[in-house]
């Protein structure tokens, strides 16, 4: 895939998966760059920075000044100075604009590097957002004051033994996710929701191409099937098989418009018992085939 969109001219089975690789000297586990700092990182890897990719890790781009140009699960988002994207484990990802048009911070960081109790309260491990975060005047200042500490003891490598240091890292990261997950707007765009369906949904996340069915999910978690569709009706405004079909139907699209796999592969990927199942649920989820579905996005790409 070009920055364009374009269909590159090699078979793609699947989208560039990338995992993380610490730099040298680095805190293991997290990394703040600017945007020729990410653009080198790529490079040393052999990655294409405008290339779809999965990340294996937390992506969070804060823009300074100028425009950057992104896409997020067939989204695309003219990001502008004070907005912010975070991008989570395994969605498809891009830039879509050269990097020296603008300028701002990326930071990177494993989903094991801050502490579950973080996590939690962050609600780092659910795929919230899918649009930018502009935040108010008064979160947005109080972002770009962590932001800049953050970066500031980010690269002072000296003065502090090297575990104080991660350590430090750690706890400015902290407040930064706290503070995002916690703006206003995001709070009403993530919707933790009850524990049974934030079980549901790491569960559903995990086993999403093995079972579709909401039994499975009842019986696997120790829940009803009425208690599971009450939670995420109250989370996320549709009932437990929507939210399962819905997470099926992303990776349909996803695996259709970034490979080349023909469309019974796909489904049998994603745990459909023959092309004619999947054809259907495709068809009966978005009003048109999968062959129709990949020819228009990528139509559209051009």
């Amino acid at each position: 895939m070009d920055r364009n969109g374009h269909p590159g001219r090699a078979e793609r089975a699947d989208v560039t998966r990338v995992p993380y690789r610490a730099a040298a000297g680095a805190p293991p586990g997290a990394e703040v760059l600017d945007l020729p700092g990410l653009l080198a990182r790529a490079r040393s890897h052999g990655l294409d920075v405008h290339a779809a990719k999965r990340p294996a890790f937390h992506e969070l781009i804060a823009v300074r000044r100028g425009t950057l140009r992104c896409s997020l699960d067939f989204s695309a988002h003219d990001l502008r100075a004070g907005d912010w994207l975070w991008v989570r484990p395994g969605q498809v990802h891009q830039y879509d604009s050269d990097l020296s048009a603008a300028e701002g911070t990326i930071v990177l960081f494993t989903p094991g590097f801050l502490t579950p109790a973080t996590v939690e309260a962050a609600r780092v491990d659910q795929p919230v957002w899918r649009a930018p975060l502009t935040p108010a005047a008064a979160d947005a200042a109080a972002l770009r004051g962590v932001l800049d500490l953050l970066e500031a003891e980010y690269r002072r490598l000296t003065g502090l033994p090297l575990q104080v240091h991660i350590d430090v890292v750690r706890h400015l990261l902290s407040v930064l996710v706290l503070r995002l997950t916690h703006a206003q707007g995001a709070e009403r765009a993530a919707g933790s929701g009850s524990e049974a369906f934030r079980r549901f949904q790491r569960a559903v996340e995990r086993d999403f191409a093995r079972t579709h069915r909401v039994e499975d999910y009842a019986q696997a978690l120790g829940y009803s099937v009425r208690t599971l569709t009450r939670a995420t009706r109250a989370a996320v405004g549709t009932g437990a098989k929507g939210f399962i079909d819905d997470r099926v139907l992303l990776e349909a699209r996803r695996l259709l418009w970034h490979t080349d796999l023909p469309a019974a592969a796909v489904g049998d990927r994603l745990g459909f018992p023959d092309a004619t199942v999947f054809t259907r649920f495709f068809r009966r989820r978005t009003g048109e085939t999968p062959a129709a579905f990949r020819a228009r996005a990528r139509g559209a790409g051009r």
